[in-house]
């Protein structure tokens, strides 16, 4: 028999409407619950991925697998590790970024096909391409060496284009406290990239 997922109890006098209180209630089954949770974080959920894919069209079926993962996935949901907006947005996020490497993923396989069928490439945009690539694997690298928190605030800020107010909210974490992991995660990445200041 499978193990109970470690809820923590809602204390009486919090707030019954606020994601958390919601996120543990749908990990119960609660269809009511889910429904109050979708209507207050899926525009949220939609602006993260609009933000990170840029289609509006994608981001909104990114923002329908997101809120499927999330009653799919609620048992795993422990509020001892942070909220549930914290724990939604950061499956939000993922879920864009996976997209917008799903889209490139077939752009490149295109392009393979059009060199295969006799279209070739001048060298510079090969070298470029490289060069890119190159870069884009020393940061996947450098982004490795950060912690989860570091990582996540820049993630959001870099990648998904929110300013660190935005970063904060999303979050639910004090915008000093945002602003201090990504000064601290962005001089590790620095000096990891060999980055001169």
């Amino acid at each position: 028999m499978a193990a109970e997922p470690r809820l923590r109890a809602v204390p009486s006098s919090g707030d019954p409407a606020s994601p958390d209180a919601l996120l543990i209630a749908v990990a119960r089954g609660d269809r009511e619950a889910f429904a109050a949770l979708f209507d207050h974080v899926a525009p949220k959920v939609v602006g993260v991925a609009r933000r990170v894919v840029r289609d509006p069209a994608r981001s909104e079926e990114v923002g329908q697998e997101v809120m499927a993962e999330v009653w799919r996935n609620a048992p795993r949901f422990d509020p001892d590790r942070g909220s549930a907006m914290t724990w939604i947005m950061t499956i939000a996020h993922r879920r864009a970024v996976d997209c917008v490497r799903s889209v490139q993923a077939s752009r490149n396989r295109d392009d393979r096909i059009g060199t295969r069928d006799g279209v070739v490439r001048p060298f510079d945009e090969v070298a470029e391409a490289v060069e890119v690539d190159d870069e884009h694997r020393r940061v996947r690298e450098s982004l490795s060496i950060l912690t989860e928190l570091q990582r996540e605030v820049i993630e959001l800020a870099y990648f998904g284009g929110h300013t660190y107010r935005e970063v904060a909210e999303l979050l639910d974490t004090p915008l000093g406290t945002v602003k201090t992991r990504m000064r601290d995660g962005l001089i590790r990445l620095r000096d990891a990239m060999g980055v001169n200041r």
